[in-house]
């Protein structure tokens, strides 16, 4: 493990140190990010760039990609200037990584992992225990409530991976979710936040599908800069974050976002993200 984590972190450096001479721009703020759910995405992301960008005094873009390592591989090679992550990649690239923001949902910067089923399936499936022969869907290799806590539950009632009818990554939390309601999986592990929101919303795939287990509070999937970064814009991107629940232009993209505002947030909210990771063999993080 710890041999992995040190080739990781010669990487992050060798793509940071090997930068394209435009990454080093002051005149904007790239932020990366996985696709948000709202059907309006392009809009709304749009909107929410020319709101920051007003705040911060240099225009902010935003770039969507579909994975946790594409967003990851763009902020090593200093193509995007902060990311918005989870808190698995966060406890496991840690030493290569600054908290920029923590989100706040219902008012505090937590969330929880939901195992979801599609809506009148089998009576025998009620939780982890019963997903032996079935097909689970996963939502990213670098999630914590679509992988990382489906290997740590799995482990909790004996099941190894093996054991699963099949697995496969939907890559996306809506994509699980729409994956179960299709019924291309038995069961999916998704994030809470999401899925809830999907609800707000009145996406069809949370309609077809159903909670049947929630996991403990984690950290919520916090927003970061890479350790080595020196944009001198950043500080102003962070306090433009935490004074968006201050105005009610602010307040109105926030709720578009099912959020209540952002926070500084703490390494150590992350210490259950740790405690668990450590415990999954081939998580890449050690205790």
């Amino acid at each position: 493990m710890r041999r992995r984590e040190c080739i990781a972190s010669v990487a992050a450096a060798t793509l940071w140190a090997a930068r394209p001479a435009s990454a080093a721009r002051v005149d904007r703020l790239q932020v990366g990010l996985t696709p948000v759910i709202l059907a309006d995405q392009i809009a709304f992301l749009s909107r929410w760039g020319r709101y920051l960008g007003a705040q911060v005094g240099v225009e902010v873009h935003f770039v969507a990609r579909e994975s946790y390592q594409s967003i990851l591989d763009l902020l090593w090679s200093g193509q995007v200037d902060a990311a918005w992550i989870c808190g698995y990649p966060f406890v496991r690239f840690e030493a290569d990584l600054n908290l920029l923001a923590v989100p706040l949902y219902q008012g505090d910067p937590l969330y929880q992992a939901y195992l979801i089923r599609s809506t009148g399936a089998p009576e025998g499936l009620r939780g982890w225990g019963d997903l032996k022969d079935r097909v689970l869907a996963y939502s990213d290799p670098l999630s914590n409530s679509g992988w990382l806590v489906a290997q740590a539950q799995l482990a909790n009632v004996g099941i190894a991976p093996r054991e699963l009818k099949r697995a496969f990554f939907a890559h996306g939390h809506r994509n699980v979710a729409e994956a179960v309601a299709a019924r291309l999986a038995h069961a999916g592990s998704i994030d809470g936040y999401v899925w809830e929101t999907m609800r707000l919303q009145g996406m069809p795939a949370v309609a077809k599908t159903e909670v049947i287990w929630k996991s403990e509070p984690f950290a919520f999937p916090p927003l970061v800069t890479a350790r080595r970064a020196t944009h001198p814009h950043m500080e102003r991107l962070r306090a433009a974050l935490l004074g968006m629940a201050n105005d009610p232009v602010g307040r109105e993209l926030l709720g578009s976002l099912n959020l209540s505002g952002f926070s500084a947030g703490a390494p150590s909210q992350f210490d259950s993200i740790r405690r668990q990771a450590a415990l999954v063999p081939g998580s890449g993080v050690t205790g």
